[in-house]
Protein backbone atom coordinates (compact mmCIF):
# COMPACT_ATOMS: atom_id res chain seq x y z
CA UNK A 1 0.00 0.00 0.00
CA UNK A 2 1.60 3.79 -0.92
CA UNK A 3 1.42 6.14 2.06
CA UNK A 4 2.18 9.01 0.10
CA UNK A 5 0.16 11.69 0.30
CA UNK A 6 -0.42 12.64 -3.31
CA UNK A 7 -0.78 16.37 -2.58
CA UNK A 8 2.85 16.77 -1.60
CA UNK A 9 4.04 15.37 -4.74
CA UNK A 10 5.89 18.12 -6.63
CA UNK A 11 3.29 19.81 -8.41
CA UNK A 12 5.38 20.79 -11.53
CA UNK A 13 3.39 24.07 -13.26
CA UNK A 14 0.53 23.75 -10.40
CA UNK A 15 -0.52 27.59 -9.95
CA UNK A 16 -0.94 29.29 -6.40
CA UNK A 17 -3.68 30.45 -5.38
CA UNK A 18 -3.53 33.08 -2.02
CA UNK A 19 -6.97 32.62 0.06
CA UNK A 20 -8.44 34.16 3.06
CA UNK A 21 -11.26 33.45 4.76
CA UNK A 22 -13.09 36.51 6.83
CA UNK A 23 -16.71 37.59 8.34
CA UNK A 24 -17.70 38.02 11.60
CA UNK A 25 -16.51 36.63 14.95
CA UNK A 26 -17.10 32.61 15.81
CA UNK A 27 -18.36 31.79 11.85
CA UNK A 28 -16.17 29.43 11.73
CA UNK A 29 -13.13 30.57 10.00
CA UNK A 30 -10.28 28.55 12.06
CA UNK A 31 -12.54 25.57 11.97
CA UNK A 32 -12.88 25.70 8.31
CA UNK A 33 -9.30 26.04 7.40
CA UNK A 34 -8.46 23.29 9.94
CA UNK A 35 -10.74 20.92 8.52
CA UNK A 36 -9.60 22.00 4.89
CA UNK A 37 -5.99 20.85 6.12
CA UNK A 38 -7.31 17.70 8.02
CA UNK A 39 -9.61 16.82 4.88
CA UNK A 40 -6.66 17.08 2.15
CA UNK A 41 -4.22 15.41 4.77
CA UNK A 42 -1.97 18.24 5.06
CA UNK A 43 -1.69 17.85 8.84
CA UNK A 44 0.90 15.43 10.50
CA UNK A 45 -0.17 12.92 13.35
CA UNK A 46 1.95 14.84 16.31
CA UNK A 47 0.26 18.63 15.71
CA UNK A 48 -3.13 16.00 16.08
CA UNK A 49 -1.73 14.35 19.09
CA UNK A 50 -0.84 18.09 20.53
CA UNK A 51 -4.04 19.83 19.55
CA UNK A 52 -5.76 16.76 21.18
CA UNK A 53 -4.06 17.86 24.43
CA UNK A 54 -4.21 20.80 24.26
CA UNK A 55 -5.40 22.46 27.53
CA UNK A 56 -8.10 25.17 25.61
CA UNK A 57 -9.57 22.38 23.55
CA UNK A 58 -13.27 23.11 23.06
CA UNK A 59 -14.14 20.18 21.16
CA UNK A 60 -15.99 17.03 23.72
CA UNK A 61 -14.90 14.12 23.32
CA UNK A 62 -12.49 12.82 20.94
CA UNK A 63 -13.21 15.14 18.73
CA UNK A 64 -10.61 17.37 16.94
CA UNK A 65 -10.66 21.01 17.51
CA UNK A 66 -9.51 22.06 14.26
CA UNK A 67 -9.44 26.14 15.02
CA UNK A 68 -6.32 25.17 17.34
CA UNK A 69 -4.40 23.91 13.75
CA UNK A 70 -4.29 27.78 12.76
CA UNK A 71 -4.68 29.56 16.34
CA UNK A 72 -1.63 29.66 17.40
CA UNK A 73 -1.31 32.25 19.59
CA UNK A 74 -2.00 31.48 23.62
CA UNK A 75 -4.13 34.70 23.73
CA UNK A 76 -6.14 33.17 20.91
CA UNK A 77 -6.24 29.19 22.33
CA UNK A 78 -7.29 31.37 26.07
CA UNK A 79 -9.88 32.90 24.66
CA UNK A 80 -10.96 30.93 21.57
CA UNK A 81 -10.99 34.27 19.05
CA UNK A 82 -8.31 34.62 16.39
CA UNK A 83 -6.57 37.57 16.90
CA UNK A 84 -3.65 37.55 13.96
CA UNK A 85 -3.49 36.57 10.50
CA UNK A 86 -2.31 33.02 10.75
CA UNK A 87 -0.93 31.59 7.38
CA UNK A 88 -1.44 27.77 6.08
CA UNK A 89 -0.12 26.11 3.17
CA UNK A 90 -1.10 22.84 1.21
CA UNK A 91 -1.85 21.48 -1.65
CA UNK A 92 -3.51 19.02 -4.26
CA UNK A 93 -2.97 17.89 -7.71
CA UNK A 94 -4.65 20.10 -8.99
CA UNK A 95 -3.43 23.44 -6.99
CA UNK A 96 -1.77 24.83 -4.07
CA UNK A 97 -3.14 27.10 -1.89
CA UNK A 98 -1.90 29.73 0.36
CA UNK A 99 -4.43 30.31 3.24
CA UNK A 100 -4.86 33.21 5.39
CA UNK A 101 -7.19 32.85 8.50
CA UNK A 102 -8.36 36.55 9.13
CA UNK A 103 -9.34 37.61 12.52
CA UNK A 104 -13.76 38.11 12.79
CA UNK A 105 -13.45 40.83 15.63
CA UNK A 106 -13.84 44.86 14.66
CA UNK A 107 -11.14 45.51 16.67
CA UNK A 108 -8.80 43.24 14.91
CA UNK A 109 -9.97 44.68 11.05
CA UNK A 110 -6.26 46.07 10.31
CA UNK A 111 -5.27 42.54 10.58
CA UNK A 112 -7.95 41.35 8.44
CA UNK A 113 -6.95 43.74 5.51
CA UNK A 114 -3.00 42.48 5.84
CA UNK A 115 -4.16 39.23 5.05
CA UNK A 116 -6.69 40.33 2.15
CA UNK A 117 -3.94 42.62 0.67
CA UNK A 118 -2.11 39.41 -1.43
CA UNK A 119 -5.64 37.37 -2.08
CA UNK A 120 -7.16 35.83 -5.20
CA UNK A 121 -9.91 34.40 -3.14
CA UNK A 122 -12.10 35.61 -0.39
CA UNK A 123 -13.86 32.91 1.75
CA UNK A 124 -16.66 34.89 3.78
CA UNK A 125 -18.35 32.55 6.40
CA UNK A 126 -21.58 33.47 7.25
CA UNK A 127 -23.27 31.35 10.64
CA UNK A 128 -26.84 30.13 9.55
CA UNK A 129 -27.62 30.26 12.94
CA UNK A 130 -27.53 34.38 13.43
CA UNK A 131 -28.40 35.45 10.04
CA UNK A 132 -30.96 32.83 9.51
CA UNK A 133 -33.63 35.73 9.28
CA UNK A 134 -31.23 37.18 6.52
CA UNK A 135 -30.04 40.01 8.29
CA UNK A 136 -26.10 39.97 7.68
CA UNK A 137 -23.67 41.33 10.03
CA UNK A 138 -21.97 44.13 10.36
CA UNK A 139 -18.54 42.66 9.99
CA UNK A 140 -19.79 40.58 7.16
CA UNK A 141 -20.80 43.72 5.63
CA UNK A 142 -17.29 45.60 6.44
CA UNK A 143 -14.98 42.14 5.12
CA UNK A 144 -16.98 42.32 1.98
CA UNK A 145 -16.65 45.90 0.90
CA UNK A 146 -12.95 45.51 1.82
CA UNK A 147 -12.39 42.76 -0.48
CA UNK A 148 -14.05 44.51 -2.97
CA UNK A 149 -12.01 47.80 -2.36
CA UNK A 150 -9.09 45.36 -2.71
CA UNK A 151 -9.85 44.49 -5.94
CA UNK A 152 -10.08 40.40 -4.89
CA UNK A 153 -11.04 38.39 -8.65
CA UNK A 154 -13.04 35.80 -6.69
CA UNK A 155 -15.58 35.91 -3.39
CA UNK A 156 -16.85 32.72 -2.20
CA UNK A 157 -19.79 32.78 0.40
CA UNK A 158 -20.29 30.22 2.80
CA UNK A 159 -23.22 29.45 4.41
CA UNK A 160 -21.55 27.57 7.92
CA UNK A 161 -22.83 25.81 10.69
CA UNK A 162 -26.19 24.89 8.54
CA UNK A 163 -26.19 21.13 11.01
CA UNK A 164 -27.50 23.38 13.34
CA UNK A 165 -30.76 24.66 11.43
CA UNK A 166 -31.51 21.08 10.37
CA UNK A 167 -30.01 22.17 6.84
CA UNK A 168 -32.90 23.80 6.39
CA UNK A 169 -32.99 24.89 2.61
CA UNK A 170 -34.64 28.12 3.37
CA UNK A 171 -32.49 29.45 5.33
CA UNK A 172 -29.84 28.88 3.02
CA UNK A 173 -32.09 30.73 0.05
CA UNK A 174 -32.44 33.75 2.54
CA UNK A 175 -28.81 34.38 3.02
CA UNK A 176 -27.99 34.16 -0.10
CA UNK A 177 -30.83 36.97 -1.32
CA UNK A 178 -29.22 38.43 1.59
CA UNK A 179 -25.90 38.80 -0.06
CA UNK A 180 -26.95 38.77 -3.74
CA UNK A 181 -27.95 42.25 -2.51
CA UNK A 182 -25.19 43.08 -0.38
CA UNK A 183 -22.80 42.59 -3.56
CA UNK A 184 -24.92 44.77 -5.45
CA UNK A 185 -24.79 47.52 -3.02
CA UNK A 186 -21.03 47.56 -2.87
CA UNK A 187 -20.37 46.55 -6.40
CA UNK A 188 -19.43 43.17 -5.94
CA UNK A 189 -19.82 41.62 -9.62
CA UNK A 190 -20.47 37.87 -8.98
CA UNK A 191 -20.42 35.75 -6.15
CA UNK A 192 -20.49 31.80 -5.65
CA UNK A 193 -22.52 30.53 -2.16
CA UNK A 194 -22.84 27.08 -0.93
CA UNK A 195 -24.08 25.74 2.15
CA UNK A 196 -21.82 23.54 5.13
CA UNK A 197 -21.13 22.32 8.35
CA UNK A 198 -17.34 23.05 8.94
CA UNK A 199 -17.13 21.21 11.91
CA UNK A 200 -18.64 18.09 10.58
CA UNK A 201 -16.98 18.28 6.97
CA UNK A 202 -20.37 18.48 5.16
CA UNK A 203 -19.33 20.05 1.76
CA UNK A 204 -16.01 21.06 2.30
CA UNK A 205 -13.98 18.66 0.93
CA UNK A 206 -16.51 15.88 -0.13
CA UNK A 207 -20.60 16.36 -0.61
CA UNK A 208 -22.36 15.92 1.55
CA UNK A 209 -26.14 13.95 1.90
CA UNK A 210 -27.30 16.79 3.93
CA UNK A 211 -27.64 18.86 0.86
CA UNK A 212 -29.26 17.13 -2.21
CA UNK A 213 -31.28 20.21 -2.94
CA UNK A 214 -27.31 21.79 -3.38
CA UNK A 215 -26.01 21.24 -7.21
CA UNK A 216 -22.71 22.82 -7.34
CA UNK A 217 -19.58 21.33 -5.82
CA UNK A 218 -17.93 21.09 -2.50
CA UNK A 219 -15.92 24.26 -1.10
CA UNK A 220 -12.71 22.13 -2.18
CA UNK A 221 -13.30 21.55 -5.78
CA UNK A 222 -15.01 25.04 -6.31
CA UNK A 223 -11.35 26.33 -4.93
CA UNK A 224 -9.55 23.88 -7.78
CA UNK A 225 -11.79 25.30 -10.28
CA UNK A 226 -11.04 29.30 -9.69
CA UNK A 227 -8.57 30.44 -12.34
CA UNK A 228 -5.25 32.19 -10.55
CA UNK A 229 -4.65 35.45 -10.57
CA UNK A 230 -3.81 37.44 -13.60
CA UNK A 231 0.30 37.45 -14.59
CA UNK A 232 1.55 40.76 -13.65
CA UNK A 233 4.32 40.13 -15.79
CA UNK A 234 1.65 41.23 -19.03
CA UNK A 235 1.05 44.27 -16.96
CA UNK A 236 3.13 47.78 -17.96
CA UNK A 237 6.90 47.70 -16.38
CA UNK A 238 7.08 48.91 -12.62
CA UNK A 239 10.54 48.42 -10.86
CA UNK A 240 10.50 50.07 -7.55
CA UNK A 241 14.23 50.50 -6.80
CA UNK A 242 15.38 49.04 -3.40
CA UNK A 243 19.01 50.61 -3.02
CA UNK A 244 22.06 51.69 -5.32
CA UNK A 245 24.85 48.90 -5.15
CA UNK A 246 28.37 50.58 -5.64
CA UNK A 247 31.35 48.42 -5.90
CA UNK A 248 35.01 49.91 -6.48
CA UNK A 249 33.91 53.93 -6.04
CA UNK A 250 37.57 54.99 -6.55
CA UNK A 251 37.96 53.23 -9.79
CA UNK A 252 37.52 54.36 -13.10
CA UNK A 253 35.36 51.26 -14.08
CA UNK A 254 33.11 51.30 -10.46
CA UNK A 255 30.30 49.12 -10.62
CA UNK A 256 26.62 50.88 -9.86
CA UNK A 257 23.61 48.95 -10.71
CA UNK A 258 20.06 49.58 -9.14
CA UNK A 259 19.22 46.62 -6.64
CA UNK A 260 15.29 45.91 -6.77
CA UNK A 261 12.17 43.34 -7.20
CA UNK A 262 9.98 43.48 -10.14
CA UNK A 263 6.93 44.78 -9.59
CA UNK A 264 4.77 44.22 -12.60
CA UNK A 265 5.73 43.79 -15.96
CA UNK A 266 8.59 42.33 -17.96
CA UNK A 267 12.36 43.94 -18.13
CA UNK A 268 15.20 43.12 -20.71
CA UNK A 269 18.38 43.81 -21.41
CA UNK A 270 18.22 46.70 -24.14
CA UNK A 271 14.90 47.95 -23.36
CA UNK A 272 14.88 52.03 -22.58
CA UNK A 273 13.62 53.20 -19.57
CA UNK A 274 12.72 56.62 -17.77
CA UNK A 275 13.28 56.96 -14.38
CA UNK A 276 9.97 58.10 -12.42
CA UNK A 277 9.27 60.49 -11.31
CA UNK A 278 12.13 62.50 -13.13
CA UNK A 279 11.38 61.34 -16.01
CA UNK A 280 15.38 60.83 -16.67
CA UNK A 281 15.89 58.47 -19.58
CA UNK A 282 18.31 55.30 -19.87
CA UNK A 283 18.94 52.15 -21.67
CA UNK A 284 19.03 48.51 -19.33
CA UNK A 285 22.98 46.98 -20.37
CA UNK A 286 22.44 44.55 -17.89
CA UNK A 287 20.12 42.63 -15.34
CA UNK A 288 22.59 40.31 -13.10
CA UNK A 289 20.62 37.99 -10.25
CA UNK A 290 23.56 36.83 -7.41
CA UNK A 291 26.70 36.15 -10.12
CA UNK A 292 24.33 35.03 -13.39
CA UNK A 293 23.37 37.66 -15.92
CA UNK A 294 19.96 37.55 -17.26
CA UNK A 295 18.26 38.48 -20.56
CA UNK A 296 14.90 39.68 -18.53
CA UNK A 297 13.46 39.55 -15.32
CA UNK A 298 9.50 39.47 -14.75
CA UNK A 299 7.19 40.45 -11.96
CA UNK A 300 8.15 38.76 -8.85
CA UNK A 301 11.70 38.51 -9.33
CA UNK A 302 14.61 40.29 -7.96
CA UNK A 303 17.36 41.37 -9.66
CA UNK A 304 19.61 44.55 -10.46
CA UNK A 305 19.90 46.65 -13.07
CA UNK A 306 22.21 48.57 -14.46
CA UNK A 307 22.21 50.98 -17.03
CA UNK A 308 23.90 52.99 -19.46
CA UNK A 309 25.13 56.24 -18.24
CA UNK A 310 24.97 57.65 -14.41
CA UNK A 311 21.85 58.86 -13.53
CA UNK A 312 20.08 60.37 -10.25
CA UNK A 313 18.58 56.94 -9.19
CA UNK A 314 17.51 56.48 -5.47
CA UNK A 315 15.87 54.27 -3.05
CA UNK A 316 11.92 55.13 -4.35
CA UNK A 317 12.15 55.69 -7.71
CA UNK A 318 10.52 53.54 -10.37
CA UNK A 319 11.93 52.66 -13.31
CA UNK A 320 9.51 52.35 -16.25
CA UNK A 321 9.27 51.53 -20.36
CA UNK A 322 10.15 54.34 -22.19
CA UNK A 323 7.47 55.70 -24.60
CA UNK A 324 4.71 54.29 -22.16
CA UNK A 325 2.20 57.23 -20.40
CA UNK A 326 3.14 56.91 -16.28
CA UNK A 327 1.40 59.56 -14.48
CA UNK A 328 3.18 61.16 -11.63
CA UNK A 329 2.30 64.02 -8.99
CA UNK A 330 2.14 65.02 -5.54
CA UNK A 331 -2.11 65.15 -5.11
CA UNK A 332 -4.22 62.07 -5.60
CA UNK A 333 -7.67 60.59 -4.30
CA UNK A 334 -7.87 57.39 -2.72
CA UNK A 335 -9.85 55.34 -1.17
CA UNK A 336 -8.89 54.47 2.47
CA UNK A 337 -9.94 51.75 5.38
CA UNK A 338 -8.72 53.76 8.74
CA UNK A 339 -6.66 51.49 11.31
CA UNK A 340 -5.81 53.55 13.75
CA UNK A 341 -7.19 53.94 17.20
CA UNK A 342 -6.71 57.32 17.36
CA UNK A 343 -9.56 59.26 14.28
CA UNK A 344 -7.78 60.90 11.11
CA UNK A 345 -6.98 64.55 11.78
CA UNK A 346 -6.61 66.94 8.71
CA UNK A 347 -4.36 69.26 10.24
CA UNK A 348 -1.74 66.28 11.02
CA UNK A 349 1.11 65.15 9.19
CA UNK A 350 1.16 61.34 8.29
CA UNK A 351 4.34 59.51 6.70
CA UNK A 352 3.04 57.44 3.36
CA UNK A 353 4.83 54.51 2.05
CA UNK A 354 4.17 53.27 -1.60
CA UNK A 355 6.40 50.52 -2.45
CA UNK A 356 9.91 51.22 -0.99
CA UNK A 357 9.27 55.43 -1.56
CA UNK A 358 8.43 56.93 1.72
CA UNK A 359 7.79 60.81 2.11
CA UNK A 360 5.48 63.03 4.46
CA UNK A 361 1.46 63.51 3.57
CA UNK A 362 -1.76 65.00 4.62
CA UNK A 363 -5.10 64.35 3.86
CA UNK A 364 -6.44 67.60 2.45
CA UNK A 365 -9.99 66.46 2.61
CA UNK A 366 -12.33 63.48 3.86
CA UNK A 367 -14.47 63.46 0.70
CA UNK A 368 -17.30 60.76 1.84
CA UNK A 369 -17.18 57.85 4.39
CA UNK A 370 -19.35 54.52 3.72
CA UNK A 371 -21.66 53.76 6.61
CA UNK A 372 -20.88 49.91 6.90
CA UNK A 373 -25.07 49.32 8.31
CA UNK A 374 -26.75 51.40 5.74
CA UNK A 375 -24.20 50.44 3.29
CA UNK A 376 -24.08 54.00 1.72
CA UNK A 377 -21.62 56.90 0.78
CA UNK A 378 -22.10 59.94 3.73
CA UNK A 379 -20.89 63.28 1.11
CA UNK A 380 -20.60 66.63 2.37
CA UNK A 381 -17.94 67.90 5.49
CA UNK A 382 -17.58 64.54 6.40
CA UNK A 383 -14.62 66.15 8.72
CA UNK A 384 -12.72 62.84 10.11
CA UNK A 385 -12.89 58.83 9.80
CA UNK A 386 -12.69 56.91 13.02
CA UNK A 387 -10.80 53.36 13.21
CA UNK A 388 -11.98 50.88 10.41
CA UNK A 389 -14.39 53.39 8.61
CA UNK A 390 -14.29 53.61 4.86
CA UNK A 391 -14.03 56.93 2.71
CA UNK A 392 -12.57 58.77 -0.05
CA UNK A 393 -10.11 61.60 0.88
CA UNK A 394 -7.69 63.59 -1.22
CA UNK A 395 -4.16 63.73 -0.31
CA UNK A 396 -1.33 65.97 -0.72
CA UNK A 397 2.60 64.44 -0.45
CA UNK A 398 5.89 66.43 -0.02
CA UNK A 399 7.26 64.15 -2.88
CA UNK A 400 6.11 63.59 -6.45
CA UNK A 401 4.53 59.44 -6.81
CA UNK A 402 4.04 57.23 -9.52
CA UNK A 403 0.09 57.28 -9.84
CA UNK A 404 -1.49 54.35 -10.87
CA UNK A 405 -5.00 53.11 -10.42
CA UNK A 406 -4.71 49.87 -7.88
CA UNK A 407 -7.32 48.16 -10.25
CA UNK A 408 -4.60 48.39 -12.78
CA UNK A 409 -1.25 47.83 -11.08
CA UNK A 410 -1.63 46.99 -7.28
CA UNK A 411 2.50 47.98 -6.45
CA UNK A 412 2.14 51.50 -7.09
CA UNK A 413 -1.63 51.99 -6.56
CA UNK A 414 -1.80 50.90 -3.10
CA UNK A 415 -0.19 52.96 -0.26
CA UNK A 416 0.05 53.04 3.95
CA UNK A 417 -0.62 56.33 6.28
CA UNK A 418 1.87 55.66 9.12
CA UNK A 419 1.24 58.06 12.44
CA UNK A 420 4.77 60.22 12.55
CA UNK A 421 4.72 59.70 16.60
CA UNK A 422 3.99 55.93 17.02
CA UNK A 423 4.76 54.38 13.80
CA UNK A 424 1.35 52.69 14.22
CA UNK A 425 -0.25 52.31 10.79
CA UNK A 426 -2.94 54.47 10.61
CA UNK A 427 -4.60 53.61 7.25
CA UNK A 428 -4.00 51.46 3.91
CA UNK A 429 -5.08 53.07 1.13
CA UNK A 430 -5.88 52.51 -2.92
CA UNK A 431 -5.61 54.81 -5.85
CA UNK A 432 -8.73 54.95 -7.83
Amino acid sequence: MNAVNDSFLPAGETAVIRLITAGSVDDGKSTLIGRLLYDSKSVFADQLDAIARAKYKRVAGDGIDFALLTDGLEAEREQGITIDVAYRYFATPRRKFIVADAPGHEQYTRNMVTGASTADVAIILIDATRAADGRLLPQTKRHSTIARLLGIRHIVVAVNKMDLVAWDRAVFDRIRDAYADLAARIGIPDFQALPLSALNGDNVVTPSAHTPWYEGPPLLSLLESLDPAVEAADAPLRYPVQWVVRHDGSSAQDFRGYAGRVASGTLRAGDEILVQPSGVGARVVGIRAHDRELASASAGDSVIVVLDRDVDVSRGDVLSHAGAAVRTGKEFDAEVCWLDTQPLNTARRYLLKQGTRLTTAKVREVATRRDIHELREIDGDVGTLAMNDIGKVRIVTRDPLTLDRYDDIAATGAFILIDESTHQTAAAGMLR
